[in-house]
């Protein structure tokens, strides 16, 4: 089940995660936050590990931030 959030507009955003492939040739797992549940790009999932959701206060975007320690 991926991660719901709603930010401060009522909106409702899934995390959702991709692997690319960087122009060196380095694998990496993007995030990135979808306002359609079963649709789009990526699969669902949840927060990593080590990471907080980040709403910017102009526009409701949602990130994710690591945590600080």
């Amino acid at each position: 089940m991926a991660y719901k959030h709603i930010n401060s507009k009522g909106i409702a955003y899934y995390l959702r995660k991709s692997e690319v492939t960087l122009r060196g040739g380095k694998p990496q797992t993007i995030y990135f936050f979808t306002k359609d549940e079963n649709g789009g790009k990526g699969e669902p999932c949840d927060i990593p590990e080590g990471r907080v959701v980040i709403e910017n206060p102009r526009n409701g975007f949602l990130t994710l931030k690591k945590q600080e320690q």
